[in-house]
């Protein structure tokens, strides 16, 4: 019997009760509509990378995308290449194609585990970019409507890690008048971008990447360069998937970074806590530009956070869950965890947090069956 640890980076997860795994979109939108009528409960799989299943499996359909393939309509007259890639594709395979290309904007993107289809869900982001600078819609089934749609980026509401996509998940205003998890209203289909034509990356913005590139900020560098300078980083903090490794079986960055309010920050971070701009991606003016800041609101840091109330890198060794001896960020599995080791060491690090600064850290991952 095929479990959700085989079919997840956190190499945790009971049973699935039926899986099915689609090869056409068709075959997805059939497959899910067909488990909506029975009233079966529905679990889109792509690469598991952003999954913590419960012990006890999940008692429904888990429907794998196995669909592949790159496609692309490169312009000169305007400078830009329009990239359609279906969900089940692997994100990685998408930007190391962009880099080859010549295709600027999702460089920094490099690393991320998990399936192109999870990017827009999540909006995924790291190294100063994120998947919206260079989003132009989004394929989707509306499980609602019951009906293939196609959404354009304004519709998706993008935010740091979150967009309407996600939102639907548990939140019924964006599922239509009730909630459909684990997997929300919308069933990605297809990811379209729309990616400059250049050799150079786009200007890097973020400070370790300067620096490690030794460059300044807002610097360009050939983007085979960044690509690579990402992937060192990455995998010096346990970020890529490396079976030899178990810093690297997790569900990555566990927690997302706490955004406050400007006097909530104030009052609760000490100075020499880390702070960020929120950026507002419903007003990017074009693809591929910058998202504006939004006033009255800060981002901090949870590793800085983490390792301040007394968690640092390792911590829980020997147990069979630990932080990563990387990166403290991130919740893995040394080997033989189960789902609920996981869970007992994510709720003492959120909870230590929370009695150290008064700040409740979010989960990323999506919890199946079980919750902090």
């Amino acid at each position: 019997m095929t479990t959700l640890a085989d079919l997840t980076t956190l190499r945790v997860g009971g049973p699935a009760a039926r899986l099915v795994e689609t090869t056409t979109a068709d075959d997805l939108v059939t497959a899910v509509r067909d488990a909506d009528d029975a009233g079966t409960p529905v679990l889109v799989l792509g690469g598991g990378s952003n999954l913590l299943v419960a012990d006890a499996g999940f008692d429904g359909l888990v429907v794998r995308d196995a669909r592949r393939g790159i496609r692309a309509q490169a312009d000169s007259s305007c400078a830009g290449a329009a990239v359609d890639v279906p969900a089940g594709q692997p994100w990685d395979d998408v930007v190391a194609e962009a880099v080859e290309q010549g295709w600027m904007g999702v460089e920094a993107l490099s690393g991320i585990p998990g399936s192109t289809g999870a990017t827009p869900v999540q909006n995924v982001g790291a190294y100063g970019q994120e998947v919206a600078e260079t989003l132009s819609s989004v394929t989707v089934y509306d499980r609602a409507r019951r009906r293939v749609r196609m959404l354009a980026v304004g519709e998706l509401g993008l935010g740091y890690r979150t967009s309407v996509l996600k939102r639907s998940v548990a939140d019924p205003e964006a599922g239509d008048g009730r909630t459909w998890g684990p997997t929300g209203r919308y069933v990605v289909l297809d990811v379209h971008l729309q990616l400059r034509l250049a050799t150079l990356s786009a200007p890097v913005r973020y400070a370790e990447l300067a620096r490690t590139l030794g460059v300044a900020t807002g610097a360009r560098v050939p983007s085979a360069e960044v690509r690579a300078a990402v992937l060192d980083l990455r995998r010096g903090k346990g970020m890529v998937l490396d079976d030899a490794d178990p810093d690297t079986w997790s569900a990555g960055s566990f927690f997302t970074n706490p955004v406050l309010a400007t006097g909530e920050a104030d009052a609760l971070l000490p100075e020499d806590a880390p702070r960020f701009p929120v950026t507002d991606h419903t007003r990017i003016g074009q693809i591929g530009g910058a998202a504006p800041a939004v006033p009255g609101l800060v981002k901090t840091s949870a590793a800085w956070l983490i390792t301040r109330a007394g968690f640092d890198k390792g911590f829980g060794l020997p147990g069979p869950a630990a932080l990563s001896t990387k990166h403290p960020l991130a919740v893995t599995n040394r080997g033989g965890a189960r789902a609920e080791d996981v869970l007992a060491l994510a709720r003492e690090v959120r909870d230590g947090v929370r009695a150290r600064f008064g700040i409740e850290l979010v989960p990323e991952p999506v919890l199946v069956g079980a919750a902090l």
